[in-house]
């Protein structure tokens, strides 16, 4: 009976898996670029592209909102990734990244997803686990800019502005 609870298509009610959402395979490692395309009845549908890393050469910053309130509570998640000379994330930096801020903020915590770490979460500097880190920000009770930097030796640092509005 269309319509009536339960009723659904027998697609519907078949228990699906994991297994039938996720696709992998071995190959072996050559520098380069992997391309995979997903076609649905013959028109390709997704494209994505992944090149080999360089070595680190760079952070680069991004924000999760280019600006927060300035109450004292609002926070502004700074993603760090350390990239190669061509602004491609290296997943196997580990560099130790140190972070510098201006303005009407602080930084109220760090982290980088590595369970095994135990860097302290209130410091100034922690490593890049994957050739990620993450800086949590914090706005003062005064509208104006929060300048954060992150610096690494032999990299060129980056910086990133977060606007705190009354």
């Amino acid at each position: 009976m269309e319509g009536q609870y339960g009723s659904y298509p027998a697609r519907g009610r078949v228990l699906r898996t994991t297994a039938d959402l996720h696709l992998a395979w071995d190959v072996p490692y050559e520098p380069g670029t992997l391309k995979a395309v997903g076609v649905k009845d013959g028109k390709v549908v997704a494209a994505v592209e992944v090149s080999t890393a360089g070595e680190p050469a760079m952070i680069g910053l991004s924000v999760d909102r280019d600006a927060i309130a300035a109450d004292r509570r609002d926070v502004a998640h700074v993603t760090v990734q350390i990239q190669d000379a061509n602004g491609r994330m290296t997943p196997t930096a580990a560099n130790e990244v140190a972070f510098a801020l201006e303005g009407e903020g602080k930084i109220i915590g760090l982290d980088n997803g590595d369970t095994l770490s135990h860097e302290d979460y209130q410091s100034n500097r922690r490593k890049a686990f994957n050739g990620l880190c993450l800086a949590i920000v914090q706005s003062t009770g005064k509208p104006g800019q929060i300048r954060v930097t992150a610096s690494s030796p032999g990299l060129k640092p980056g910086s990133v502005t977060v606007a705190t509005k009354g």
